[in-house]
């Protein structure tokens, strides 16, 4: 008699852990190609120079209102096809904004060194990340206000080192920029695992901030650190 009901149970289970499997899949999958839009946002954005003579308060300008406005996008069309085609457009549009700071470190005497020490930090740390996420039982939810402060804390922070461009601030920001974002790829990689969020567009394009802003704070510390 009670069997039954244990195999519904079991169904249901299976249903859920394949679905959530999918989305996971799809991720990182959507997460690795939007890497080639990057690239090729990066490399365009410095043959042209388009943002080398810009000041820094109108880059800044750009960055948020061009940044917030697709992701406006992506979100806004996360269950079609479209959704992919403008998370590629904010992709490429992020690459294009590495633009001034990989200029500056590639004028350094190891600037392609520190790239690439960059961007293999950046690929150990989702590494590493990831697998915790997918394997602890601790619940990394409660994390999330807490990060979120900082990140405001951060964004004020590095708004107002336009104007002062003190470098020991710019370091610490990196730092705290690194520790939180890297935080962040636990909570929302597990937010993923454990079905909380079952659209693997907007998954992406979360996953690839955190990703974004542990490279570009890798970039800035072991810069600082070889221009010091």
């Amino acid at each position: 008699m009670n069997q039954f009901p244990n195999q519904i149970q079991e169904q249901r289970s299976s249903s859920v852990s394949n679905t959530q499997n999918r989305v996971l899949r799809n991720t990182y999958w959507l997460l690795a190609s939007s890497m080639v839009p990057t690239v090729l946002g990066a490399m365009l954005a410095m043959h042209y120079q388009f943002f080398m003579h810009m000041r820094p308060g109108i880059f800044t300008l750009l960055f948020f209102v061009g940044a917030f406005g697709l992701m406006y996008l992506v979100e806004r069309n996360r269950h079609s096809s479209t959704g992919v085609f403008m998370l590629y457009l904010f992709t490429f549009f992020m690459g294009a904004m590495l633009s001034p700071i990989l200029s500056v470190i590639l004028q350094l005497r190891d600037g392609p060194q520190i790239i690439m020490m960059a961007f293999g930090g950046t690929g150990i740390i989702f590494a590493t990340m990831a697998t915790i996420a997918s394997t602890a039982k601790k619940d990394f939810s409660t994390w999330s206000k807490t990060l979120f402060l900082g990140v405001v804390v951060i964004i004020l922070a590095g708004i107002a080192n336009i104007f002062f461009q003190v470098p020991a601030l710019s370091l610490t920001i990196s730092v705290l920029a690194m520790v939180i974002f890297s935080a962040f790829i636990l909570v929302d990689v597990q937010r993923v695992v454990r079905g909380g969020e079952t659209n693997y567009i907007s998954a992406t394009l979360t996953l690839y901030l955190d990703i974004y802003n542990v490279f570009v704070s890798l970039l800035n510390i072991i810069g600082l650190s070889s221009r010091n």
